[in-house]
């Protein structure tokens, strides 16, 4: 078994407020979640307008394949116009 691991540092330019920014948050969750069949949480930056980190895992049985997963997210991070990736850290784990 292997464990994709994935920490993404964001920089969102919309919000102007903690409301707005939790609003767009969660609905990038949501779709990764959805698309993706992940776990995802956002794990730092909880305070800031424009800042927000997120924790990504994925599990599976080829490290390979997870490494698939992550790639195919972080495309579909940097597709959305909403936001801009300002940290990226893969790690694959062998259980």
């Amino acid at each position: 078994m292997f464990i994709g691991v994935l920490n993404v540092g964001l920089y969102l330019s919309e919000p102007h407020s903690l409301k707005d920014k939790r609003r767009i948050v969660k609905s990038l969750i949501e779709k990764l979640k959805n698309k993706f069949n992940i776990a995802v949480a956002e794990t730092g930056n909880l305070d800031s307008w424009n800042n927000c980190s997120l924790g990504i895992v994925c599990i599976s049985n080829e490290a390979a394949h997870a490494d698939s997963i992550l790639a195919n997210v972080l495309n579909f991070i940097e597709c959305r116009g909403t936001v801009e990736l300002t940290e990226v850290q893969t790690e694959i784990i062998s259980y």
